[in-house]
């Protein structure tokens, strides 16, 4: 099961992905204003929240963490924008997004086990620092890394938009074009569409 369910000012893609045989599951980026929405999926299915994934550290991806009793997994290189609010942005807002600590810091190559079901981690630096994506069977979660036609900011003091093309190059477009992209704006797309029409990825130079 895939559930997105669009929350916050910014539109966040936040994603319910879950083995309903077990009835596990983990909350990829839950955003702002969508604890409840969130809360009532996973009550509705039946289901146990076992972790939450955050695919960077910026606000709009991490500032419902704290709504849910689940530990929180980022990369080891975003982990501390949780509780910085100049890292994950939110100060430039006027805000002050906070998340509890990680639980597990990933690592480029890690799996992580949702019932049956497994996600890979993949380093896919350039938006942030430790921006990962997430491959699945036959999906990939692409946070603000890969969207449809288009690609993270990267005019960030930590940002590299030399970094992120080749991300995308060598960690992305190697997928089976097949491969369904579920970003963190925007609709849905696949590897071979963005490999095809994304002038992002072909006009820049790696």
């Amino acid at each position: 099961m895939i559930k997105k369910i669009v929350v916050g000012g910014l539109e966040t893609n936040c994603y319910i992905f879950a083995d309903l045989n077990t009835k596990e599951a983990a909350l990829i980026d839950p955003a702002s204003d969508g604890d409840n929405v969130i809360k009532s999926e996973l009550q509705k299915h039946g289901l146990l929240l076992k972790c939450i994934i955050n695919t960077h550290g910026h606000g709009d991806h991490i500032s419902s963490n704290y709504k849910f009793d689940a530990p929180i997994y980022i990369h080891k290189l975003d982990a501390n924008f949780l509780e910085n609010t100049e890292l994950n942005l939110s100060a430039a807002f006027g805000l002050k997004i906070t998340s509890p600590p990680a639980s597990r810091m990933l690592d480029d190559g890690d799996v992580i086990e949702v019932g049956g079901l497994k996600l890979k981690v993949l380093h896919t630096p350039g938006h942030t620092p430790g921006g990962i994506s997430l491959l699945g069977d036959g999906i990939v979660f692409t946070g603000d890394t890969l969207f449809h036609n288009s690609v993270g900011r990267t005019d960030f003091t930590y940002g590299s938009g030399r970094q992120l093309v080749n991300s995308i190059r060598i960690k992305l477009l190697p997928l089976a074009d097949e491969t369904v992209v579920y970003p963190g704006h925007g609709p849905s797309s696949t590897i071979g569409r963005e490999r095809r029409d994304n002038t992002f990825i072909s006009t820049n130079v790696a």
